[in-house]
C-alpha cells in the first residue's frame, strides 16, 4: 500500500521549495508575466491557492465539494474567481492564503482514509494519486514562476510522483481532445535525478526516453517535446507527446515550439 505519510511529507517539500523561491521576491516581480498567456506570479500562486482549498473541501467533505461542483454553470468565471480575489490582495495576503490553504490540505490529506476516492473537477481519484496530483499541480505551478524569473531549480526524486500522474494519465490526455484511446501501451524510460531509472510499461514496443525532468515538462505542458532531449519512438509515443496532459479539464494551451530551446552541449 501507499504510504500516505510519505506522500505528504514530498508534498510538504514541494510547497516549501516554492515557497523558498517566493520568499526571496520583490513585491513587484509578484506582477511579472509568466509563460501562462495573462497570469502573473501573483495569479499562480493564486490559483494554487484556490485549488489546494478546495483538494481540502474534497477530502474533508466530498459531498459538500460535490454539491458545490454541481452549482458551477460558467467554468471561465470560476476559474478566473482566484485570479480577481488575488489581484485584489496585497503580496503578503496572497502568500499568506496560499500558506493557509496548503496547511488545511494537508491536515486533510493526513486524516484520509486510504481506501475511499476523493471526487475532483475530473474522475475521483484515491488520495495517493490525489496528493500526486496536488504535487503535480505544485511543481508545474512552480515551473512557470521559475520560468518568468529565469532561475534555476534542483530536480529531485519527488519528480517522479510527477511522471507517474503523467504516464497514468495518457489516457485522460486522449479524452481531452476528445480522441479515441488507441490500443496499445508505450514504453517510459526515464533517467532519474539521482541517476537510477524509472520505467513503465516495459514490454511495449512504442517508447518514450530520457530525462526526467523532460518528460514532467511535456506532460505538464510545460515545453514542446521539440525542446527537449527526449527520444519518442513509435507512432503511439509520437502521437501522446504532443497532446500529453497530466491534468484534468479541457485540453492546454501548452507551449509552442522553440519557446523555450534546450541548451545542448
Amino acid at each position: 500500500m501507499v504510504d500516505l505519510e510519505e506522500l505528504c511529507a514530498d508534498l510538504a517539500a514541494e510547497h516549501q521549495a516554492l515557497d523558498d523561491v517566493l520568499g526571496d521576491l520583490r513585491d513587484d516581480q509578484w506582477d511579472a508575466p509568466t509563460p501562462a498567456p495573462g497570469w502573473s506570479v501573483r495569479d499562480q500562486i493564486s490559483h494554487l491557492a484556490f485549488f489546494d482549498e478546495q483538494a481540502q473541501i474534497a477530502t474533508a467533505d466530498p459531498a459538500a465539494f460535490a454539491a458545490a461542483l454541481g452549482r458551477i454553470t460558467d467554468v471561465d468565471a470560476f476559474m478566473n474567481e482566484p485570479l480577481e480575489r488575488g489581484r485584489a490582495m496585497t503580496t503578503r495576503q496572497v502568500h499568506e492564503w496560499w500558506s493557509r490553504a496548503r496547511g488545511r490540505m494537508l491536515a486533510a490529506f493526513e486524516r484520509a482514509d486510504p481506501a475511499t476516492r476523493i471526487p475532483w473537477f475530473g474522475p475521483a481519484m484515491s488520495p495517493a494519486s490525489f496528493i500526486s496530483a496536488r504535487l503535480m499541480e505544485t511543481w508545474a505551478h512552480g515551473q512557470d514562476i521559475i520560468d518568468s524569473l529565469a532561475i534555476d531549480r534542483a530536480a529531485t526524486g519527488r519528480l517522479r510522483h510527477i511522471a507517474h500522474v503523467g504516464v497514468l494519465a495518457r489516457r485522460n490526455s486522449y479524452a481531452a481532445h476528445g480522441r479515441p484511446v488507441p490500443d496499445g501501451d508505450v514504453r517510459v524510460e526515464l533517467e532519474a535525478p539521482g541517476g537510477e531509472k524509472w520505467r513503465w510499461n516495459e514490454a511495449a514496443s512504442d517508447s518514450v526516453r530520457g530525462d526526467a525532468v523532460d518528460f514532467c515538462l511535456v506532460v505538464t505542458q510545460r515545453r514542446h517535446v521539440d525542446d527537449t532531449d527526449l527520444v519518442v519512438d513509435g507512432e503511439l509515443a509520437r502521437e501522446w507527446m504532443s497532446i500529453a496532459q497530466a491534468f484534468a479539464g479541457p485540453p492546454g494551451e501548452g507551449r509552442r515550439p522553440g519557446q523555450f530551446p534546450k541548451v545542448r552541449t
